[in-house]
Formats: structure tokens, C-alpha cells, sequence
């Protein structure tokens, strides 16, 4: 695997992994969410491949959420290995496996499916080589522990598409549940990571140090979940949900640790504390369904996807694209609208669903608008950082 030359200096947008991933995810989560919103409104017909229902889990799991994972791991395994990260016409190739992948997902009915697999299927196994060519250079083995992880990732977009080959909708449920407890899994490795420094950086205070403890346990038993699902949802559902309520309570407890009472004055950090909130609420709502199916399992899923993953997404993206581009970390004020707007989103869309069920389109729609509004003020704040060279000349 080969990267290109640090002397070369490709186009702005393609000079780190962050650049482009983040705009196009930023731009698709728009474009998918106002798809979905408005074809369950009955606004437009909407037949992709799969179904609707399908393509909307699947997109907004392999298209959106592995887009914005590429481009937070593409950039931070420069930081990590001091290997220049893929740039130029490498990126531009990744970026245009990720573009053909949703173009087929949209228009794809009409394909075979095995062809459209096969196109989909190449890129996050493009990441974990990308990953894994300077993680192994330099020999840092601590952090190759995420190229098994994208393959899994892989595995579980590869069962998605064997519930259409086949006909066998168990597929796709196994398949999208495999990737949420993935996506899951790296939220709470890389916030346990970043979140308490952010912390004390953002606030001068004494950063929070791990109980060890309490950090194994906490990621032990998202692993079991991960492992749970890999192998065909082994556990019974009582024992499910005792693991998911051990989970969620140990998951509660780290995020208390981490203070976010200090951070509400800054939007960069509270937004990151909030979204991490999510992991525990989400699953303590699996737990919920599990135990005693008082919560629907499509609440506790969008705990986990709206507020968990679209909270920290959109957080992590506004730090990390202003720090690599040579920015102050200090966002434009409307940045607080979107991060709320978001959070916003992820209540209206799980309450809301559970609790005025009679006025679920209502709902649907209003949680598609002002999640699509928060994104949209992301991509116009962020258009011109993530398109312009870095502030301070520097390459990247």
C-alpha cells in the first residue's frame, strides 16, 4: 500500500482523510435523512435497492457513519504514527469507491445484486489497508486493534447484502445490529480516549484518570454485545438485558466521572459529553426491551444512532476540522444551534415515536428536519475549512 509523496501538494480537499469524508458525510446525511423524512410523508416515492426501509438503515450505517469513521481514523493515524496520511489521487479513489457504493444503493434495483455487493464492499476494506499499512511501519500494534475491526465492519455490511441476495430478512437484522454495536464499540474506546483530555485542555482543570477497572468492564461488555451478535444472538433475552443494563450502568458511571457539569460553556466539549450520554441511555433502553419489552427496540436503536453516533459525529467533526486545519478550537456560535438541533433530532425521534405513536408521521418528519437542519448548518460553516489549504501553510 502506497501513499503519495509528502512533497506533492494535491488540491486542498484532498489533502487528509478528514477533508473529504466529512464534507460528503456531511452532504449525504442531508440528502438520505430528506429522502427518508419525505418518503415516509408520502411526499415522493422513493424505491432503492432493498426498500426503503433497507436503504435507509443501511446508508445511514455503511454510508454515513462509516464515511465520517474514515475520515476521524485516516487523520488520526498520522497523529498516531507520524506517517503521512493517504492524500491526493489514493483519497480521491477512496472517495469515489464511497460516491459508487451509494449511487448503486439508490439506483440499484435494476443491478444485480451480487454487483452491487461486490462495488460496495470495497471500501472499508480500502480504509483498513490504508490503517493498516502505517500502523505496522512503525509497529504501533496498540492501535491496529481497529483494522479487525473495520473487517468486522465489512462482515457486517456483507450480511446486509446477503438479506437481499438471499430473501432472508434475518440477514439484514443481524447484519445492521453487527455494525451498531461496532459503531458503538469505537464511540466508547475513542471517547474514553479523548473526552476526559478534551476536558481538562478546554477547561484548565486536572484531567480525570481512568479506574481501570471500570474502563475493562465498561468496554468488556460492549464486546460481549459485539461477540453476541456475531454469532447469531446466542444469549437469551433475559441474560441480554442484564448485560445491557450492566452495560448501560457502567457506561453511566464513566460518563459522570468525566464532569460534564465544567464544560457547558464550552460547546466543543458539552457536545461531546452529551452525545457520549447517549451510549448509557441507549443501552439502557436495550436492556429495557430485553427484560421486559417495555421500550421498543427501534427507541433504544436511535438512542444509540441519532443522539449517540449523529451527537458525536457531528461534534468530533467540528474539533477535528478546525485543529488539522490550523484553526483556534472555537467554533462559530451557530455551531451550538446544530449540536442542539441534532440532540434535538435523537429526543423527538425516540420519545416522540414512543410516546405520541398516534402522531408518528408528525414525528418522523420533525426529527428528519431538524436533523437535516443541523447538518446543513455544519456544511455551510465547514464548507470553506474543509476546502481551503491549513491557516498556517502547513501540509495537511
Amino acid at each position: 500500500m502506497t501513499v503519495s509523496s509528502p512533497h506533492e501538494l494535491p488540491a486542498p480537499l484532498f489533502r487528509l482523510g478528514f477533508r473529504p469524508m466529512f464534507l460528503v458525510a456531511a452532504l449525504f446525511a442531508i440528502v438520505a435523512i430528506g429522502a427518508w423524512g419525505g418518503t415516509f410523508a408520502g411526499w415522493w416515492g422513493l424505491t432503492p435497492y432493498g426498500g426503503s426501509y433497507f436503504w435507509h438503515a443501511h446508508e445511514m450505517l455503511f454510508g454515513f457513519v462509516a464515511a465520517v469513521v474514515t475520515g476521524f481514523l485516516l487523520t488520526a493515524v498520522q497523529n498516531w504514527t507520524g506517517v503521512p496520511g493517504v492524500k491526493g489521487r489514493p483519497l480521491a479513489l477512496l472517495v469515489l469507491v464511497w460516491a459508487v457504493g451509494r449511487v448503486l444503493m439508490w439506483w440499484g434495483p435494476g443491478w444485480s445484486p451480487w454487483l452491487v455487493a461486490s462495488l460496495d464492499l470495497l471500501f472499508l476494506p480500502m480504509v483498513a489497508g490504508f490503517m493498516a499499512y502505517p500502523l505496522i511501519k512503525v509497529s504501533q500494534w496498540r492501535n491496529l486493534f481497529f483494522v479487525p475491526v473495520l473487517a468486522l465492519m465489512t462482515l457486517a455490511n456483507f450480511l446486509t447484502h446477503l438479506s437481499v441476495i438471499s430473501g432472508e430478512a434475518h440477514w439484514f437484522k443481524q447484519g445492521s445490529y453487527l455494525m451498531l454495536m461496532l459503531v458503538t464499540l469505537l464511540m466508547a474506546v475513542i471517547g474514553g480516549r479523548v473526552i476526559p483530555m478534551f476536558t481538562a485542555n478546554g477547561t484548565g482543570t486536572t484531567k480525570v484518570l481512568p479506574i481501570a477497572w471500570l474502563e475493562k468492564a465498561a468496554l468488556l461488555c460492549i464486546w460481549l454485545l459485539v461477540l453476541n451478535v456475531l454469532f447469531g444472538n446466542l444469549l437469551p433475552a433475559n441474560v441480554l438485558g442484564l448485560l445491557c443494563l450492566l452495560a448501560g450502568s457502567l457506561h453511566l458511571c464513566r460518563w459522570w466521572r468525566w464532569r460534564v457539569w465544567l464544560t457547558l460553556a464550552v460547546p466543543l466539549l458539552w457536545s461531546l459529553h452529551m452525545a457520549y450520554l447517549f451510549i448509557p441511555l441507549g443501552l439502557l433502553a436495550l436492556a429495557a426491551h430485553y427484560l421486559g419489552d417495555w421500550l421498543p427496540l427501534s427507541t433504544a436503536a436511535h438512542l444509540l444512532t441519532v443522539g449517540g453516533m449523529g451527537g458525536m459525529i457531528m461534534a468530533m467533526m467540528a474539533r477535528v476540522s478546525l485543529g488539522h486545519s490550523g484553526r483556534p478550537l472555537q467554533p462559530r456560535p451557530i455551531m451550538s444551534l446544530a449540536f442542539a438541533l441534532i440532540f434535538l433530532a435523537a429526543l423527538v425521534r425516540t420519545l416522540g415515536s414512543w410516546l405520541l405513536h398516534q402522531q408518528i408521521l408528525t414525528v418522523f418528519v420533525l426529527a428528519s428536519i431538524l436533523w437535516c437542519l443541523g447538518f446543513a448548518i455544519f456544511t455551510v460553516v465547514y464548507w470553506p475549512v474543509l476546502t481551503r489549504p491549513r491557516v498556517d501553510g502547513k501540509p495537511g
